[in-house]
């Protein structure tokens, strides 16, 4: 809201004291992150519930971490193969940057890039061109993927993996990042990898699921008490995370 507003007032859309807001108080915990990923057997499920273009597409953000809009307009000649890397030309923050890829990601591209022309887009899906008439069938195509035309898909997926609550395509980014994080890849290369300018919204985001080394100090120090009996039940894990 603060930016929002102080947008408005370098437009000239705002009247009134400069300092209108300034005392104006955040509302309590109202920034706290909140980081809904997904774990690995539901990232199966979702991956095999979509129709194999949206699948693409689902691959692409998981392997990568890129916004939807990134990946819609990803071509053939921003896969590097040979450093196995993939350029944004412009991301959100205007610049462009380089995603690393793993073993994984560089086959997943090598693939989509197969045979294509450096400005031919990797990512695309069968559309209707002309809709059906009394005489005439529908019209397909391939065609791009348009600005918003991953809501209809992402929900159909989603429902057909049975993951609750519902997730967006957004928490895709979430989740590339979460594995990183949890994997104690250091704030700064995830940060790059999501194209962060510095690392303050990436450790706000992201931190918490880092290794930590107080718990693992505390877990291999403190030694067990014998007062917890021993169970075989295994509990089930919620479906969602949020820090």
């Amino acid at each position: 809201m603060k930016a929002a507003l102080n947008h408005a007032r370098a437009e000239g859309k705002v009247t009134g004291p400069a300092d209108a807001w300034a005392a104006v108080k955040p509302f309590r915990e109202a920034d706290a992150p909140k980081v809904r990923y997904l774990l690995d057997e539901e990232i199966t499920r979702l991956v095999n519930a979509c129709p194999a273009d949206f699948r693409d597409l689902v691959t692409g953000a998981l392997l990568t971490g890129c916004r939807y809009g990134e990946l819609a307009g990803m071509k053939a000649g921003d896969f590097d193969p040979q450093a196995g890397k993939v350029t944004i030309e412009r991301s959100k923050a205007g610049k462009p940057r380089h995603v690393a890829l793993t073993d994984e990601g560089r086959t997943f591209f090598e693939r989509l890039a197969a045979g294509r022309a450096g400005a031919a887009l990797l990512f695309h899906r069968d559309g209707t061109v002309k809709q059906a008439t009394r005489v005439a069938p529908a019209v397909t195509a391939r065609v791009v993927w348009g600005k918003s035309d991953q809501f209809r898909f992402i929900r159909e997926a989603y429902a057909a993996a049975k993951i609750t609550p519902a997730i967006s395509f957004h928490e895709l980014r979430h989740t590339y990042a979460a594995r990183l994080a949890m994997r104690g890849v250091p704030m700064g290369v995830i940060a790059a990898q999501l194209g962060h300018a510095d690392t303050r919204m990436t450790e706000r985001h992201y931190a918490h699921l880092s290794p930590s080394y107080v718990a693992d100090t505390v877990r291999q120090s403190f030694g067990t008490l014998g007062i917890v009996a021993e169970t075989k039940v295994q509990p089930l894990l919620p479906n969602v995370r949020a820090g």
